[in-house]
């Protein structure tokens, strides 16, 4: 029996000896297990991150450039009234002087930031991809206001003195983001009806002559010779219009500044 005894009682210190061991061996592995997990979250989120600053940079620097490049040409081109042929017309020098007054509201207005976009603290080649992105909504901008202002004639100084005078009152005067926002797009829509909608109306086809259009028609062939007006086809409006959708579509995308949040 006293065998018996000491036995157990060595078998039981045994025991109690290997619990701790076993104790240590789990708590460890949970912790390496915890460890593991934060490790793979802390993998996730950066990828989740890295993915959003490339999408923002594929936005910013390949898509938005597009779209204001695309607005420009778009912009200039007229389809002849006579046989539907593609016509491109440079901007005049006002169209220029125009873009410039609009993107000075902008910086104004805070729209675009100038030291969000550039900056003695970020590098050479970000500073140059900023301003090719700004150089492709300045060629936009100054074709938008080609495709809005007729081409010549009377109609084009009644159009462009009101674009002046909006642009000179908005830059000179105190200074309201949501009057300047309202301005423009009412100046913007009032416009495109007047040149696409009314005048294109009031001009004589293309394929007519002088004289037939005198005869058949004989208020709108004075308007076309009075008001000095081109003659193009319908399409043409609708190419305008996917032109000024397009400005406006990145207008609305472009980010007033290019800091990322940290």
């Amino acid at each position: 029996m006293s065998k018996r005894t000491g036995n157990s009682n060595m078998e039981t210190v045994e025991k109690t000896a290997d619990e701790p061991i076993l104790s240590d061996v789990s708590v460890t592995a949970e912790i390496i297990e915890d460890r593991g997990n934060e490790i793979v979250l802390r993998d996730a989120v950066m990828t989740d991150e890295r993915q959003a600053e490339n999408r923002r940079l594929y936005l910013q620097y390949i898509f938005l450039p597009v779209v204001f490049l695309t607005s420009a040409l778009l912009g200039g081109l007229r389809l002849s009234g006579a046989d539907g042929s593609f016509i491109f017309l440079k901007p005049s020098l006002l169209c220029l002087v125009f873009a410039v007054i609009l993107l000075a509201l902008f910086f104004r207005a805070g729209l675009i930031s100038v030291g969000g976009w550039f900056s003695e603290n970020f590098p050479v080649l970000k500073n140059i991809a900023n301003g090719a992105v700004l150089l492709a909504l300045f060629a936009a901008t100054t074709q938008l206001f080609n495709s809005l202002i007729p081409e010549q004639g009377l109609p084009f100084w009644i159009v462009a003195f009101c674009f002046f005078w909006t642009l000179w009152n908005n830059l000179f005067a105190d200074f309201d983001v949501r009057r300047l926002l309202r301005s423009l797009g009412a100046l913007f829509g009032l416009a495109f009806v007047v040149k696409y909608m009314l005048l294109a109306n009031l001009t004589a086809p293309a394929e007519q002559s002088w004289l037939r259009s005198i005869i058949e028609n004989p208020a709108q062939g004075a308007f076309t010779w009075l008001l000095d007006l081109p003659r193009f086809s319908p399409g043409t409006g609708y190419i305008q219009f996917f032109a000024v959708a397009l400005y406006l579509f990145g207008l609305f995308l472009l980010p007033s500044t290019t800091r990322t949040e940290k």
